[in-house]
């Protein structure tokens, strides 16, 4: 008899989950492509910002797909609703120059002609941040009358911030999966097939649901997967692009994706460039992040653990591309590319050769390169070589900063103090005044420019602590950036003056700011657990997700319209500054 884990029936806070003990990959040792055989799976990626054009393909459903096609013969599909930017009068109406989502009715169309082509699926998996709680709500209902006997699973951020919470959303799920899902999609696979031949008693009493099986949660059994970081991730294939060629009704999706710009003013995702591109894809070369910024949620992508693909497996890809797709760009979206420098001077003769030019994230400090001189405080020395410079051999000319704010009291405050101020500070001259930045983010930038490297930064305004004057010193960065840039022959344009509004997401640390929880009470009346600080899974924290979908908005109260505001900024200063930045005046906050 299947081990039940006891789970009450009402509302789920997010630390009531269960714990694993056995990895996944040694949970499906056993299970062989004879045991999958005849699996038909439906990955389902969900829509993300309608203003912004769709620009990198849905590597996770790719991955897993991919995957289990190769390794265990599994008939894997992918229905992409992000890849659709429809432009008809709907979307003039609505002011959405690069078109708009499918509808409701489209939506369902085109699931129901995908199940028919493709043939009915034994498992639908759906995929998306936590941005896409209502797309999912909506294609939960739309599967569960199309496919009514099919397994529902939901995985992918959304899952993983709220787990065994977002049953109390979307009724209509079976199972949800956290975290990496990789190997634990075998699982998923598995036991749908055993749910659907036997019925689900019959699968629970036979203990092969083991052990992922919750027991009765709102009256229907449910299951909670649990993802992790596969143990080798060069042993997993790239990707497989070829699965979005085309949809059911043959619209070329991947064209689509490959002629959207990854970075710049075009893509609409506070990034700029002084050059453009043509046909780019994208893949991240790590997961996990190694640092501990309070805004940030890592769940889905490894928690604190890092870790890479080699060089090698890199390399291979992006020839692949080369070969395959005719790019003229590549881009590693990942947060953290340069941690090992060993593996930057392996990509140096793999991929520098290959003639493409590439892109990434990284840290202003990593950058710099600066190493203490000796014990004398403030002096230091710079790595050699400069993993920078090393970059710049192998093809990157582009890299994504996130230095959010130029305030010392701020970027302590979201937890970025320790490795951006630990080199210092340093005076410049900007429009005609002096100010005191941090080494790392002026040496950063400076030498991403030596070395023929284009640094974007991007910023957020509204973080814990953060007064005017603190918001004026990053709109004061910006301006010396432009001025350098101006300087040394470079377009003022190609600096990013946009900024996020702080967003409090499930799981991050700033809830632990009385600033970040009491807005959250007032304005939205969220509730939370007094031991862990984890929201209550209610409708008041239903309310807030559906909000959720736009970084750079102010986050209101959608009956009174009461702006949540986790700064020290009054807030009718605070909304000006929005504003201000919204219509592409950011410096008039120094105005202010």
């Amino acid at each position: 008899m299947e081990k039940v884990i006891a789970i009450s029936d009402g509302t789920q806070h997010l630390s009531n989950q269960p714990s694993y003990r056995d990895h996944p990959a040694d949970v499906v040792k056993d299970i062989l492509p004879s045991d999958l055989a005849g699996a038909k799976v439906v990955f389902v990626n969900m829509p993300l910002r309608e203003s912004a054009v769709p620009n990198a393909t849905p590597e996770g459903p790719l991955l897993l797909a991919t995957n289990l096609r190769q390794a265990y013969g599994v008939q894997a599909s992918v229905i992409d609703l992000n890849a659709y930017r429809i432009k008809d009068e709907h979307a003039d109406a609505r002011a959405l120059p690069n078109g708009r989502h499918l509808t409701e009715s489209e939506t369902c169309a085109l699931l129901e002609k995908h199940f028919h082509v493709h043939g009915e699926p034994d498992v639908v998996a759906l995929s998306g941040m936590i941005t896409t709680l209502r797309w999912q709500t909506r294609v939960a209902e739309l599967v569960r009358k199309i496919v009514p006997s099919t397994f529902l699973v939901s995985g992918g951020g959304l899952a993983t911030e709220l787990k065994t919470g977002l049953f109390n959303y979307i009724p209509d799920l079976d199972a949800i999966a956290h975290s990496e899902g990789d190997d634990v999609v075998v699982k998923i696979v598995y036991d749908g097939l055993q749910i659907k031949r036997a019925g689900f008693e019959s699968a629970i009493a036979s203990g092969k649901l083991a052990p992922y099986f919750l027991g009765e949660l709102h009256g229907r059994p449910r299951l909670m997967y649990a993802g992790d970081r596969p143990r080798d991730l060069d042993c997993l294939p790239p990707a497989d692009l070829e699965l979005l060629r085309e949809d059911v009704n043959g619209y070329p999706i991947l064209d689509f994706y490959l002629g959207n710009a990854v970075w710049g003013v075009g893509a609409n995702n506070s990034s700029a460039t002084p050059f453009s591109m043509t046909r780019s894809t994208t893949s991240v070369s790590s997961r996990g992040c190694p640092y501990g910024c309070k805004y940030c949620y890592r769940g889905a992508q490894g928690e604190r653990r890092w870790g890479i693909r080699s060089a090698e497996h890199l390399a291979a890809e992006l020839a692949h591309h080369k070969e395959m797709y005719g790019i003229d760009f590549k881009g590693f979206p990942d947060d953290n590319f340069a941690v090992t420098i060993d593996r930057i001077a392996q990509l140096v003769p793999l991929i520098g050769p290959l003639g493409v030019p590439w892109g990434t994230h990284t840290r202003l400090d990593e950058a710099a390169g600066l190493k203490p001189k000796g014990t004398s405080p403030g002096e230091f020395i710079f790595e050699d070589p400069l993993r920078i410079k090393l970059m710049a051999e192998a093809g990157c000319v582009y890299i994504g900063f996130g230095p959010e704010s130029a305030s010392r009291k701020v970027l302590d405050a979201l937890g970025k103090g320790g490795h951006t101020l630990q080199n210092g500070f340093v005076k410049v001259a900007v429009d005609g005044g002096r100010h005191e930045f941090p080494r790392s983010m002026i040496d950063g930038i400076r030498n991403c420019q030596e070395a023929g490297i284009h640094a974007n930064c991007t910023w957020i305004m509204g973080s814990p602590t953060e007064t005017l004057d603190d918001l004026k010193e990053t709109a004061n960065f910006i301006r010396w950036q432009e001025e350098f840039y101006t300087r040394n022959g470079i377009s003022s344009d190609s600096v990013n003056k946009r900024m996020f509004t702080l967003t409090w997401y499930p799981g991050t640390e700033i809830i632990r700011y009385p600033g970040v929880r009491d807005p959250l009470a007032r304005v939205f009346g969220i509730t939370f657990d007094h031991a862990t600080l984890e929201p209550i899974c209610d409708e008041k924290f239903r309310q807030y997700c559906l909000e959720l979908d736009d970084a750079t908005k102010i986050l209101c109260d959608p009956e009174t319209g009461d702006p949540l505001n986790f700064s020290e900024i009054p807030t009718d200063q605070f909304l000006e500054a929005r504003e201000h930045i919204d219509r592409d005046e950011t410096f008039r906050i120094l105005d202010m």
